[in-house]
């Protein structure tokens, strides 16, 4: 297997680099190699928007699609073939771009050293918009910017900003010179990288990394490194072979299909989070909250959802819409393909039920019909861009008045994203009522004795879980109150 350097294009030309460790951080080689000092550290995982880039590559048609995301988490060689723009590709003092020009206009900054990260994702927005001929409304703003923090000017003048660009003359990136290079690199053959003590393998199709995979099956599998990102940047843990999934057409693919007479979505393993939750939500509209507060689009933009099930946190948002909605995941090893339910996939603490050479090749989900309401919450300290405390989706079916169906899934209440079958069973047959909302409440301290930790104390995440069903009487057309619900009354 011959190895090369990697490529990419950044400051308006193509780059090459041969002799940095594979789990060099884009933002390491911003600051310490490419004299980029514009992008800032400020967290070092995710959180804060100091570090935000646009990286752009052409998607299936040929357009190029910029996306900003975050530098701190984002292993360098996952940049081959793509294009990174950092803040020394926009205006400078002469002639800045709309985005700096609102924000000086609108009093956007103070210490400066969020400022970059807001403008990396202004211009993001920015292109976007203009491309579609649109214009986003302030709320639209603030969900585009809930990655991106600052400590000192406060939101207001930013959103302020925000929309004031979009009032100066259109100034839209050159982006034929970046297509130029992009097309010029689709011609490199596929990455296998080695620097040091490491290795990256990044293969560009389904077999290729199948037989890598099995191959190898010690090495650590990539897709957004969001989470894996972490194991470097805070537990500094050895990562000698790493195998990028981000290149393999295959997996990235988002499909409608039937399964056994049943509309569904095929979505690939290393489809990016934002794109696979855009096509849930355009399907079950009742997920758009869960969506919109689901990380940060800089991580959104990075990280997978096939990677969030592989995962297999307790406490990721992606599990619990999944299982409510009868999800299968689909493993492959090898040639073998096996589908397993996503509720099974789940054997205890951070065990899934996979087998050595054996990956997540993509999820397949059945679309509800109108005889199921669905209802999602997630209950967190920080309204954007925070872990959950609790997260549940609750779907109920009926017909006409009893319940014919129910599945209700939670993160946070155990150490597995797990259904909760003693309240499904209060429901399952009965007429929907307050009582039989009730008795689902009731019946959760049977499926659930939390754990406390930093975010919640068990009393409080198993009261809170038990009031979603108050929610779910209420959404379901339970009219517009309902009696006390003590919550020793409700957990007795």
């Amino acid at each position: 297997m011959n190895t090369r350097p990697l490529r990419f294009f950044h400051r308006g030309e193509i780059v090459t680099v041969d002799d940095l460790p594979p789990t060099t951080t884009v933002l390491q080689y911003l600051r310490e190699h490419a004299a980029c000092t514009g992008t800032k550290e400020g967290c070092a995982e995710g959180d804060c928007g100091a570090c935000t880039v646009i990286q752009a590559e052409l998607d299936e048609a040929g357009e190029l699609q910029l996306r900003n995301v975050n530098a701190c988490t984002q292993f360098l060689p996952t940049l081959d073939g793509r294009a990174l723009l950092t803040v020394e590709d926009l205006g400078g003092p002469a002639r800045l771009n709309p985005p700096q020009q609102a924000l000086v206009d609108c009093h956007g900054s103070q210490c400066g050293f969020c400022t970059p990260g807001f403008v990396m994702t202004l211009t993001a927005l920015y292109e976007r918009h203009q491309q579609a001929g649109t214009r986003p409304t302030r709320p639209q703003l603030a969900d585009d910017l809930a990655g991106n923090l600052c400590r000192c000017t406060g939101y207001r003048p930013i959103l302020d900003a925000g929309e004031r660009m979009f009032d100066a003359p259109t100034q839209a990136l050159d982006r034929a010179p970046i297509m130029a290079a992009l097309r010029q690199l689709q011609q490199d053959a596929p990455l296998h990288y080695s620097a040091g003590e490491g290795r990256l393998d990044a293969p560009q199709s389904l077999a290729e990394l199948a037989a890598l995979r099995e191959a190898h099956p010690e090495a650590t599998l990539l897709a957004g490194s969001t989470d894996v990102g972490l194991w470097v940047n805070k537990q500094f843990r050895p990562l000698p072979h790493l195998i990028y999934t981000g290149r393999v057409a295959e997996l990235r693919t988002i499909r409608p299909l039937e399964h056994e007479g049943r509309p569904a979505l095929w979505i690939g393993a290393a489809a990016t989070l934002e794109d696979a939750w855009t096509a849930l939500s355009e399907a079950v509209p009742a997920l758009r909250t869960l969506w919109k507060r689901f990380a940060s689009p800089p991580v959104r933009h990075a990280g997978t959802l096939g990677g969030n099930i592989a995962n297999g946190s307790p406490i990721g948002d992606g599990a619990p819409a999944l299982i409510a909605l009868g999800a299968d995941v689909i493993l492959r090893q090898g040639t073998l393909q096996r589908r397993l339910p996503l509720q099974d996939f789940y054997l205890g603490y951070m065990k899934k039920d996979l087998r050595p050479g054996e990956f997540v090749e993509a999820l397949q989900v059945p679309l509800p019909d109108a005889s199921w309401h669905v209802s999602a919450h997630k209950i967190a300290k920080r309204h954007d861009s925070d872990i959950s405390a609790v997260c549940a989706v609750l779907a109920l079916q009926r017909d006409g008045e009893v319940v014919r169906d129910a599945r209700f899934a939670f993160g946070g209440m155990a150490a597995i994203v797990k259904r909760a079958t003693a309240a499904e069973a209060a429901v399952r047959g009965q007429v929907w009522s307050e009582a039989t909302a009730r008795a689902a409440a009731t019946a959760l301290a049977q499926d659930f004795q939390p754990l406390s930790d930093m975010r919640a104390s068990a009393d409080y995440r198993l009261q809170v879980a038990q009031n979603i069903f108050v929610k779910l009487w209420l959404e379901s057309g339970g009219g517009g109150a309902v009696s006390v619900w003590p919550s020793a009354e409700v957990s007795a």
